[in-house]
């Protein structure tokens, strides 16, 4: 594909500082971009309820809240 743009002074300048044509600068740019949104595979039934299990470990250690939170609640422990 091409595609005809009027280059801004700044990217062509950022271009020639890098020692590359301003098509060959903005081509990187673009693949750049475009690399950053791949995402990842979707992950199986298995895989999210596995990993929300991990999450989920050591919840029954985590006290519960008191019914309303004070300054002094939560500085408690703190000397």
């Amino acid at each position: 594909m091409q595609i005809t743009v009027n280059i801004p002074d700044e990217l062509a300048a950022e271009a020639h500082a890098r020692g590359v044509t301003p098509e060959a600068y903005v081509e990187q740019v673009l693949a750049k971009s475009v690399s950053a949104q791949v995402r990842r595979p979707f992950r199986s039934p298995q895989e999210v309820h596995s990993w929300l299990d991990s999450l989920s470990q050591f919840s029954e250690q985590i006290p519960p809240l008191p019914e309303t939170i004070s300054r002094e609640w939560l500085y408690q422990e703190h000397d």
